[in-house]
């Protein structure tokens, strides 16, 4: 698993969301997230960005390149 499949599924779990929960709040679909979250696919650009405003963090800290 990647370090992002890492981090977002530990900014998940820190709200306390279930994927159902998050994928909603990102106008997804509940397999897109558990698919992310197993690394049998990666987000886009685009998803990227929106994760890490939902989350008010970084892209680069959601990619693994801060801390």
């Amino acid at each position: 698993m990647t370090k992002k499949l890492e981090r977002l599924k530990e900014l998940r779990n820190s709200k306390n969301l279930s994927q159902k929960q998050l994928a909603v709040e990102l106008k997804t679909t509940n397999s897109s997230i558990c698919d992310w979250e197993s690394g049998r696919a990666e987000p886009n650009i685009e998803m990227l960005i929106n994760i890490a405003k939902f989350f008010e963090i970084s892209v680069d800290y959601l990619l693994g390149l801060e801390d």
